[in-house]
């Protein structure tokens, strides 16, 4: 039997993995609650140093009072702040989602975009809010690199880029594209189920015999 080149054993071991993922987190997919895009583009600006449960705590009172991209387009920041008190910096992100929602009401009609290139220029929203956007309210692929996939991501050897965006191109070249957005929950899920940034789980893991740095 010939033997693999290093092209074909590292996506061999990648495919693995992948496999391996989808087996333990097969219905894996984002814990932030959202009916639309409008409210998916809330809570995913709210989530940043913050819990998802806490942000789904704080929108469910929040879009009963503020349920479009319209109402929140003629707040000012002060108004929105009351709603956002027990998340993390809620003043800047009062801020961004009103500067935000009133360019989405001029520029785009009052529809979110669903392209990267637009939703990276609004206040707040960076590349991995964009790519959350994008996967989760459009249903596009896309693969959102947040501090859980960077770090697993990492230890797994899927990369070894220092730098987020660095690790976002790795990832998209070696994962198939029609599976962006799954692996990305998945990976999120083993961060907070078993990958930690401190006492990672090591001897429970399912994938400690393939993983690049166990420990």
């Amino acid at each position: 039997m010939p033997k693999l080149t290093i092209a074909e054993e590292k996506k061999a071991r990648v495919g693995l993995i992948l496999e391996i993922l989808a087996l333990h987190y097969p219905q894996a997919q984002t814990s932030l609650t959202f009916d639309n895009p409008y409210q998916l583009f809330v809570a995913a600006i709210l989530s940043a140093q913050t819990t998802d449960e806490q942000v789904n705590r704080i929108t469910t009172r929040l879009f009963a009072a503020i349920p479009s991209v319209y109402v929140m387009s003629h707040l000012e920041p002060a108004e929105l702040e009351p709603y956002l008190k027990r998340g993390g910096l809620y003043r800047h992100k009062s801020r961004y989602l009103v500067e935000a929602s009133r360019i989405i009401v001029d520029r785009y009609n009052g529809q979110i975009p669903d392209n990267f290139a637009e939703l990276i220029t609004l206040p707040g929203i960076g590349r991995k809010t964009a790519n959350v956007i994008i996967s989760s309210a459009f249903g596009k692929p896309a693969l959102a690199v947040d501090t859980h996939v960077f770090r697993v991501s990492r230890r797994l050897g899927l990369a070894d880029g220092e730098k987020v965006e660095v690790v976002e191109k790795q990832l998209n070249n070696v994962i198939p594209k029609d599976q962006w957005s799954n692996v990305h929950h998945r990976l999120i899920n083993h961060g907070r189920n078993l990958c930690h940034a401190r006492n990672p789980q090591c001897k429970s893991c399912f994938l400690e015999n393939i993983c690049r740095t166990p420990l």
